[in-house]
C-alpha cells in the first residue's frame, strides 16, 4: 500500500515518514527540497501525482518565525492554507477514493497564551497569521472531507520533541548549552508538549478513524523539570533561577533595548508570560480510542 506525506522531509514529517515505512508501506514525501521523492512546491498550485495513493498525510506548514511585515505574514497563508487546498485538490484528482487522510495542525488555533487542560471544544480564536492560517486549514479540510465523503483526522500538536528541534525547545537548548538560560519564580509554569516518535506511532491508527484531537503526553511538564533534563544531558549543573519581579523589570529593559536601539533581544513582556503562565491541553478524547503517549521528561533518550 501506498502512503503521500507532505513535508516527509521535515522535522515532524520525518517521524512519519520512518514509522510508515517501518510497517512495510511505499512512503512518498512530497515538498520544496530535493530530497523529497516529488519536489513540489504546494504552496503555489496543484500537483499532478502520477501514482495512485491509499493514504495521505499533510504535515508541510509555515512556522516558528514571528512576521516582521505583512509579506512574511502572508507567506502563513501561501503555504498553510493554500497549501491545504492544493494538497487536497491532488488528491481528489485520483482516480480511487483514499482509505484515509490526516492533517497536522497546531494547538495555536486557540488563541490562548494561558489555560489549564483545553480542550477541542474550545473556540478557536488566534489572531497571529499562523494560527489563523491553521483555523482556515482546518476549515478546508473539514469541508473538503464533507464534500467528498473522506474520513479527515486532524491533529492539534502543543510543542513537539524530537531529535534537533525546531523554534523554542532549540533556543532553549542552545541558551542552557551557552549558560544563558534562567528560569523564572522557580520554573513551575506548565506547558504542554507531546514526543514527534508517539504522534507518528499514532497516526497509523487515527488515520483510519477521523475527527480532531488534541495529542500530548498527558503529563505537562513544567520549565524547571524540562531545563534540568536538558541539563543533565550536557553535564549542566549551574541553572540559574530569578524572582518573577526582577524578570520583570529586566522584560522591560530589553524591551526599552529593542526598541532604541533595533536590537533583538528575546526576553520581552510575551517571553515572560510564556515562562509563568500555565498552558496545557486535555488530551482525553484521544486517550479514549487508544492514544498512551510516553512521558517527555522521562523518555529523553528519544530526543537528546
Amino acid at each position: 500500500m501506498n502512503i503521500l506525506i507532505s513535508g516527509g522531509t521535515g522535522f515532524l514529517g520525518k517521524y512519519f515518514y520512518s514509522y510508515w515505512r517501518s510497517k512495510g508501506y511505499s512512503v512518498d514525501s512530497i515538498g520544496r527540497g530535493n530530497t523529497n521523492e516529488i519536489v513540489f512546491d504546494l504552496s503555489k498550485s496543484t500537483p499532478n501525482l502520477s501514482k495512485e495513493y491509499d493514504y495521505f498525510i499533510h504535515c508541510a506548514g509555515k512556522a516558528h518565525m514571528v512576521p516582521k511585515n505583512d509579506k512574511e505574514a502572508k507567506e502563513f497563508y501561501l503555504v498553510n492554507e493554500f497549501g491545504t487546498n492544493f494538497f487536497l485538490n491532488a488528491i481528489s484528482n485520483q482516480k480511487k477514493k483514499p482509505k484515509g487522510v490526516l492533517i497536522v495542525s497546531s494547538a495555536s488555533v486557540y488563541g490562548l497564551t494561558f489555560g489549564e487542560l483545553i480542550n477541542e471544544k474550545t473556540l478557536l480564536n488566534a489572531k497571529d497569521p499562523y494560527g489563523k492560517s491553521k483555523i482556515s486549514s482546518e476549515k478546508i479540510a473539514i469541508e473538503w472531507g464533507n464534500l467528498n465523503n473522506i474520513k479527515i483526522s486532524i491533529i492539534r500538536l502543543p510543542l513537539v520533541v524530537g531529535i534537533n528541534p525546531p523554534g523554542n525547545l532549540a533556543a532553549m537548548i542552545n541558551a542552557i548549552k551557552a549558560g544563558k538560560y534562567f528560569n523564572v519564580a522557580g520554573g513551575i509554569a506548565k506547558k504542554s508538549m507531546v514526543l514527534a516518535t508517539d504522534v507518528a506511532s499514532f497516526s497509523f491508527k487515527l488515520i483510519n478513524i477521523g475527527g480532531i484531537y488534541n495529542l500530548t503526553d498527558s503529563r505537562h511538564p513544567n520549565f524547571n523539570e524540562l531545563s534540568h533534563v536538558i541539563a543533565n544531558n550536557y553535564e549542566i549543573t549551574n541553572l540559574k533561577n530569578i524572582p518573577f519581579f526582577t524578570a520583570k523589570i529586566l522584560s522591560r529593559i530589553c524591551e526599552v533595548l529593542n526598541n532604541i536601539f533595533k536590537l533583538k533581544i528575546p526576553f520581552t513582556r510575551v517571553t515572560l508570560n510564556k515562562m509563568t503562565l500555565d498552558l496545557t491541553f486535555d488530551d482525553e478524547k484521544a486517550r479514549k480510542i487508544g492514544w498512551k503517549p510516553n512521558s517527555v521528561i522521562n523518555n529523553s533518550h528519544k530526543w537528546l
